[in-house]
């Protein structure tokens, strides 16, 4: 019998990362502050965000593959 995970990791796992970031860790990683995580996430512009009550998470995978997607491309490529 074969069982599937609930939940597999995105090919942009970081171990040293949380699964789930609080809006300051996400804050944090990306150099900016609480307030414009959480504007972000009113315009639907983070990606991965989770809310469970009253709590906001943000999955850290969705947030470095939205990351990757989001960089310029250097000189050599």
């Amino acid at each position: 019998m074969h069982t599937s995970p609930i939940h597999e990791p995105s090919a942009s796992y970081d171990p040293r990362l949380p699964m789930l970031l609080t809006v300051d860790e996400a804050a944090d990683l990306l150099r900016t502050s609480r307030r414009a995580i959480y504007v972000m996430i009113a315009r639907r512009q983070l990606p991965g965000v989770v809310r469970i009550r009253r709590r906001v998470l943000v999955r850290s995978g969705d947030l470095l593959d939205w990351l990757r997607q989001k960089r310029a491309p250097s000189p050599k490529e």
